[in-house]
């Protein structure tokens, strides 16, 4: 109903005024405004005078009303890849934007001791390897199933855990604190979400919830603060939820002739985007699905390719072929998953699979097999749609490739160094989505769909006198490109130590023209190169590290760095392992006086990993 100045006490001006703000209210606003407006005045609106205290004070010339004090929000967020903290620096500038008084750390800044004194919790925390809390949050998750902890009563609280749902773990680390809070005495402010991979809709979901019921709460209990009203217009911007179409400059093969590997150094252009990065960010890249297998699955499922079908839940639609090409997951296979199917369309052995007694033999069932071969193998014993087959999908989630370029030397392009994944797998040959899109699907002048992932976890230090070890084999040399690219452009000249390791020298030797020259120009001070083939026994990068124990350990003595990009499975455990016996050997510490060393470095952020 729109105010009009006939009618009501009120002149054009603020007629004009309450329609523009009427429209843009939420039920808790409005309910809000109207206790607001029934509490009792200290003055009349029509004959109040307004004090030179009150116009300092910025009230408007409103009469002063009497205000309560507003809970604190606390943030904590735990992150191994950098989304925990970017969703929960969302959260705080949302918070902001309603005058909620908000402090936001991650989990392993934040001091336990606090946690008595909390009045509403929210924590964002990923879950890492198999149920394991990621390394910021380790100290937390100690300290809250510990016998210090203090009792909660006063506390709410509300979780959002991010995962991956092919882990047998899926969001334990989310779990155990939700659980644990509740045992504390804490109160759920608002349910804890779960999310896969594809974690944009539910995180934004529970981000509304969480708002939703902290308004609620607020205006329950008579806080003064006025929520903003009119939503400012806010330039569109490039991020993973709006990526930025890039255009694919050069796609070169770095591995040479006799190689078992396929490796490729892309160029992209960002020219337009407004993305900035620094060393250790990554990009992420939504890939889409090989459409000879969307085709295959279509026709063994005896689907129209040219049916619409829904791809979010707003109920916008596209083609089913598009849909699996661009929208959904169908390389991959997990537990919910074949439950999902199970139920969808009831076939026996599916369901005997999914026993409990049978777990390692679903295990080994999902490793290296795709949708395709679910449909084979246990085809659906009634006609299923295609579109309640869509809805057990999860969506395609974005590959994220560290930048191998520097933004201070190439700013309007970002250069990734790309293991192309092949293997042969139940009697077909497989190859990576993304990889192999990048390797066969697309050349120059394609485009890709982009964004800049951050990596708050993997920062390069800004003080040239830091000394700098890097630990990369393979495509995880990436990184330290980018940094010693940016050094080189900005004449930033410091300690650096790479350690690098490949097949053959002849054929898997990334970037040696670049490692080469920045030896030279001393950008680069050290590198050790180890080559596992060319030698009758194994040589890796762990052994080079060996041979140089003494020298690694006077770095680490003068406050180095250390940098892990790579295989999570292999080698970073046992770089970790070569590590500790280094601080044995040449420093004379127990194994756990080594492990503790290692621990207080990675507090002080100079043990920084990024493995997958």
């Amino acid at each position: 109903m729109a105010f009009e100045e006939r009618n009501s006490p009120f002149n054009q001006e603020q007629a004009e005024h309450l329609n523009r703000l009427l429209p843009t209210l939420t039920e808790t606003q409005k309910i809000w405004l109207s206790g607001y407006l029934a509490a009792p005045q200290t003055a009349s609106s029509s004959t109040a005078v307004v004090s030179d205290h009150q116009k300092a004070a910025g009230d408007g010339g409103l009469p002063q009303i009497a205000k309560t004090e507003t809970r604190e929000v606390t943030i904590l967020f735990g992150s191994e890849t950098g989304n925990g903290q970017a969703l929960a620096e969302e959260l705080d500038q949302k918070l902001k934007e309603r005058n909620f008084k908000v402090t936001v750390s991650a989990l392993d800044d934040f001091k336990p001791k606090h946690l008595k004194n909390v009045q509403d919790l929210l924590i964002v925390t990923a879950t890492h390897g198999e149920g394991d809390p990621p390394d910021n949050a380790i100290s937390f998750h100690e300290f809250l199933n510990s016998r210090k902890v203090p009792k909660l009563k006063d506390l709410r609280f509300s979780i959002l855990s991010l995962g991956d749902q092919s882990y047998e773990f899926f969001c334990q680390t989310g779990k155990d604190f939700d659980k644990r809070l509740e045992e504390l005495g804490g109160e759920r402010l608002h349910p804890r979400v779960d999310c896969d991979v594809d974690f944009d809709e539910p995180a934004a979901e529970w981000v509304e919830g969480v708002l939703n019921k902290l308004d609620e709460k607020r205006a329950t209990e008579g806080s003064s603060a006025l929520q903003e009203a009119s939503a400012q217009a806010k330039q569109s911007t490039f991020s993973r939820t709006n990526p930025f179409k890039a255009e694919i400059l050069e796609s070169l093969t770095l591995s040479g002739r006799g190689s078992n590997k396929e490796t490729r150094h892309l160029e992209l252009s960002l020219e337009g985007s407004n993305f900035e990065f620094e060393p250790g960010d990554s990009l992420g890249i939504f890939p889409e699905n090989d459409p000879d297998l969307v085709d295959k699955l279509i026709d063994e499922m005896n689907w129209d390719s040219e049916e619409a079908v829904p791809v979010n839940k707003q109920g916008d639609e596209c083609s089913l072929r598009e849909a699996l090409l661009h929208h959904f997951e169908i390389t991959r296979l997990t537990k919910p998953l074949l439950e999902k199917a199970s139920q969808l369309y009831a076939n026996e052995k599916l369901n005997e699979l999914l026993e409990p007694e049978r777990e390692e033999e679903r295990k080994a069932y999902i490793d290296g097999r795709d949708l395709l071969d679910l449909v084979q193998d246990f085809p659906p014993y009634r006609v299923v749609s295609a579109k309640e087959f869509i809805g057990i999908l999860r969506k395609i989630p974005a590959r994220l490739y560290s930048i191998a370029s520097s933004y201070q030397a190439n700013p309007d392009e970002v250069h990734l160094t790309v293991g192309t994944v092949r293997y042969e797998a139940h009697g077909r040959e497989r190859i990576g989505v993304c990889s192999g899109q990048c390797s066969e699907r697309v050349q120059p002048g394609d485009l890709l769909p982009v964004y800049v992932h951050r990596n708050p976890n993997f920062k390069f230090p800004d003080d040239p006198e830091k000394p700098v070890i890097m630990i990369g084999p393979g495509t995880g040399v990436a990184p330290y490109r980018s940094f010693l690219e940016d050094r080189e452009e900005t004449d930033t000249r410091g300690k650096t130590w790479l350690f690098f390791g490949d097949q053959h020298f002849s054929s898997d030797f990334l970037y040696q023209v670049d490692w080469q020259k920045w030896l030279q120009e001393g950008v680069l001070s050290r590198m050790d190169v180890a080559f596992s083939r060319d030698t009758a026994e194994k040589v890796y990068v762990q052994h080079r590290m060996l041979e140089k124990s003494r020298d690694l350990y006077q770095w680490l003595e003068e406050g180095a760095n250390v940098y892990v990009c790579g295989d999570e499975k292999h080698m970073a455990k046992d770089v970790h392992d070569t590590l500790l016996a280094v601080l044995e050997q040449e420093g004379g510490l127990s194994h756990e006086e080594a492990e503790s060393y290692l621990t207080v470095m990675r507090k002080e952020k100079r043990y920084q990993r990024d493995v997958y």
